[in-house]
């Protein structure tokens, strides 16, 4: 199979994008709007993009109708955001967050989740999820203009919370305890249970 971009469907090619690069890390991001209301919502264009200063980068698309996502909204009003982490006991929270709710209604209510306050920015963090990277905005970038096309978000971290449960002796994220989980094509979405391990050579 060939895909001609300049003549393809585009829902066609985000679905060959999908299905391809995987698996793709999720970005569970909770941002308020100007009134205090909590949203909460999975990304899986998202990735980490430097160490000093730590930076996070992940891209809520527009929806098939070309409207911007309530996420996009609220960071665009308070420049603000927290990244939660996706893991495998969450997992059918974060699908149900995913649901297109009516501006101003909580995804916190529909997954019966909880929030807790964060330190150094608005948002709220997920009780339950064992990492929270609190975000101060650093840049949007739009990288098109019609239905699926992606914004760039570019949050500096600036507060991190990791439950010591999912910590190894060293003091790091123990991939073993934290099994976060990620995104395939279609409604494939896999765990970080099955590991290997390689030394750098």
């Amino acid at each position: 199979m060939q895909i001609d971009v300049s003549s393809a469907n585009v829902v066609d090619v985000y679905q060959a994008l999908v299905g391809v690069v995987t698996p793709r890390p999720i970005a569970w991001v909770t941002t308020i709007d100007r009134e205090g209301r909590v949203n909460l919502a999975p990304f899986s264009f998202f990735n980490a993009f430097g160490a000093n200063p730590p930076v996070v980068v992940f891209s809520p698309t527009l929806r098939r109708d070309g409207t911007k996502k309530d996420t996009l909204l609220n960071i665009e009003e308070t420049r603000e955001f927290v990244v939660n982490a996706a893991v495998a006991s969450l997992a059918e929270q974060v699908n149900q967050s995913s649901a297109e709710l009516p501006p101003g209604e909580s995804e916190i209510a529909l997954t019966g989740l909880h929030t807790v306050s964060s330190i150094k920015v608005k948002p709220p963090r997920v009780q339950e999820s064992p990492v929270n990277f609190e975000c101060k905005l650093m840049q949007i970038i739009p990288v098109g203009n019609g239905p699926i096309s992606g914004n760039l978000v570019i949050g500096e971290v600036v507060m991190i919370h990791i439950d010591d449960a999912v910590l190894d002796g060293k003091g790091r994220a123990d991939p073993r305890k934290l099994q976060t989980i990620a995104r395939l094509g279609g409604d494939f979405w896999c765990r970080t249970s099955d590991l290997f391990e390689q030394k750098r050579p």
